[in-house]
């Protein structure tokens, strides 16, 4: 693998043409790893439907790019779809697994939280899949997350029973005002 150590990588907002690179990313963390409990990869046209939703709803689906490749993602979604909680997201952020270790989860992260404030959301949930997860439990909470509950063996996947760690995280003025659409 060549060196990177030295080449910048950028933030930027998601593109449709971005969605293979995406599609390929998920892919491997559905079947080989437990951040995700989808047992079967989605197809890149599903994958290019998920996107498009969100991106209509305006939650904010970024990438990081090193030299033109997609080499990470993250996105913000409805944390559920009842109205009353349309002020809360919940976010994901995959990496592929030759880029882990090197704090681009982390520039996502940070990323992922500005777009977020700066779109008037109040609540980011993550809901971590694996209380094994210690890489993204640890990315959550250097963001200021804190750890809110343990569902105890909620999903079978891999041939074991896996826990959903769920950490929040208050997100600009918080529960401090009425949202904006409530004034």
């Amino acid at each position: 693998m060549p060196d990177t150590s030295t080449t910048i990588v950028h933030i930027r907002p998601c593109k449709a043409g971005d969605m293979a690179a995406i599609a390929a990313i998920y892919r491997h963390h559905v079947l080989n790893e437990t951040a995700s409990f989808e047992t079967e990869p989605p197809t890149l046209e599903e994958m290019e439907k998920r996107r498009s939703s969100l991106v209509e709803q305006g939650y904010p689906y970024l990438v990081a790019e090193r030299n033109g490749t997609v080499i990470g993602y993250a996105y913000a979604s409805a944390y559920r779809p009842r109205a009353a909680y349309r002020d809360t997201v919940e976010n994901s952020v995959y990496l592929h697994p030759d880029e882990t270790g090197r704090g681009i989860g982390s520039r996502l992260m940070a990323a992922l939280i500005a777009a977020c404030e700066a779109c008037d959301f109040r609540q980011m949930i993550a809901v971590v899949g694996d209380s094994a997860n210690m890489p993204s439990i640890r990315l959550h909470q250097r963001h200021g997350f804190i750890l809110i509950g343990n569902l105890r063996s909620v999903g079978y996947k891999h041939g074991r029973w896996l826990d959903t760690i769920l950490l929040q995280l208050e997100l600009g003025s918080g529960d401090t005002t009425p949202p904006s659409d409530h004034v």
